[in-house]
């Protein structure tokens, strides 16, 4: 997981340096305290003297954008004008997060009036957030007590969305064949996804030859020997298919991808895929590299950006609805990252949508636990929605008949009747992610600073 970079700013008045000066101690000591307690939370933080004038809030802002902080989150020491810091933090490439609190937990009427100076910080906050509003910047906004609430960890979820927001058109995203022909909903027509979400995509050589030597593939037996159930599989069989898994891990390697996808329909005896490499796939999951199918760059680019922050996060699809048991079985040909998954064993499989060979799978059922379910839908005028659910996975016997492939059954927060008919009636895809330990404020967060749409179900 990469580390969260926080630049915290803090905001403050240059009058009260004039005419209070014994304020600043404990003015300071405030900032140094929500330093610590931004650091605690696992987050480094790059900090900065005290900002009063226009010149220092540019100087901080350069500072922070130089430090290559995944946001900014202003803090108000006190009141601070508007005017000194709005058009800087308009201006800037970076996101905004603002922290909204106070040092004092309890303001009531027995409380020194003398605290007054310490605690007013929020009206300039009010006068901050107006003039972004005014300048067309966007940010999102926390309130609370630093100590007796969860303020900082709803701070962080939006630092850590809009630092996921930032990754997705940074992303290198690896293409074998082409899009499934027929599937409409997660295609745009050419590469219009590039243009429209920034993501460059690398297109696979389908005649490329990619060396991999005898003693490649003993290692990497030798080490799926031992992590997974190899026993559906004779030795000699595996180190046959593994060497088109290797070829597609020396690709991604190669190029510096950050995702791939595949059409299962691309693949031929007569090419470079001459198996299906479902096991590159869920392997490539496993290490951070994200992965969609059927030629799906738009999901493969999401689930390697969420990877990059959940490590349990894996692509897969609904396929049917238990309605009886309220629940919805999740699967796919043979893709799925093993860290979301029990019991992950190889097995091998007929295939015959191409005269590729008989493929090898390393599949599980989808372990119990809390998950958020999400996909990104195109939607009219070269929009986007970010539509996503906390939901529960089941716990499944592991004597269930479904073992032979990816399976899991997701129950969502309301009857499974109600969720699907609002999933397509906000336009979800066939094709998701879903990720274990998900926050949904971290999932909204980054919908809002990637300029998506979003629905929660």
């Amino acid at each position: 997981m990469e580390k969260l970079k926080v630049g915290l700013l803090p905001l403050y008045i240059k009058l009260y340096d004039d005419f209070s000066a014994q304020m600043r101690p404990r003015i300071d000591l405030f900032y140094e305290q929500i330093t610590e307690a931004i650091r605690a939370k696992g987050a480094e933080v790059v900090t900065s003297p005290v900002c009063r004038l226009t010149k220092e809030f540019k100087a901080t802002v350069a500072y922070f954008e130089e430090a290559g902080v995944d946001a900014i989150v202003t803090l108000h020491l006190a009141y601070s004008p508007s005017l000194k810091s709005a058009e800087v933090l308009a201006n800037t490439r970076l996101p905004i997060v603002v922290l909204d609190t106070t040092p004092t937990y309890i303001y009531d009427a027995y409380t020194d009036p003398a605290e007054l100076s310490y605690n007013h910080g929020i009206h300039g906050v009010q006068d901050m957030c107006n003039l972004l509003r005014r300048n067309g910047k966007f940010f999102r906004i926390h309130a609370g007590h630093w100590e007796e609430s969860d303020v900082i960890d709803r701070v962080l979820a939006s630092v850590k969305g809009a630092k996921l927001a930032k990754k997705l058109p940074s992303m290198r995203v690896g293409m074998v064949g082409e899009p499934f022909k027929g599937m409409g909903d997660f295609q745009l027509g050419g590469r219009k996804l590039n243009k429209l979400l920034g993501f460059t995509t690398i297109d696979f050589d389908m005649d490329s030859q990619y060396e991999i030597s005898t003693a490649e593939a003993e290692s990497e037996y030798a080490y799926d020997a031992v992590r997974y159930d190899v026993s559906a599989l004779t030795k000699d069989e595996y180190l046959e298919r593994v060497k088109v898994d290797l070829a597609i891990r020396k690709w991604v390697e190669e190029q510096k991808l950050d995702a791939f996808t595949v059409n299962f329909l691309s693949t031929s005896k007569d090419n470079a895929m001459y198996y299906m490499p479902f096991t590159a796939a869920s392997k490539a999951m496993r290490d951070g590299i994200g992965y969609a199918g059927e030629g799906d760059l738009m999901t493969a680019a999401l689930v390697g950006t969420f990877l990059s922050q959940y490590n349990e996060t894996s692509f897969t699809e609904m396929f049917c609805p238990d309605w009886k048991n309220n629940s919805i079985f999740l699967n796919h040909m043979g893709e799925q990252n093993p860290n979301c998954a029990v019991g992950s064993r190889y097995v091998t499989s007929s295939f015959k949508y191409t005269d590729a060979g008989e493929p090898m799978k390393l599949v599980g059922t989808f372990k119990p636990g809390k998950a958020i379910f999400a996909c990104l839908a195109p939607q009219a005028g070269n929009k986007f929605t970010l539509i996503a659910s906390q939901v529960e996975m089941l716990d499944t016997p592991a004597d269930n008949r479904h073992t032979g492939g990816v399976n899991g059954w997701l129950k969502p927060a309301k009857p499974v009747s109600d969720f699907l008919e609002d999933y397509s009636r906000n336009g979800g895809i066939h094709h998701a992610m879903l990720v274990y330990g998900g926050d949904i404020e971290v999932v909204k967060a980054f919908a809002e600073y990637s300029g998506f749409g979003f629905v929660e179900i």
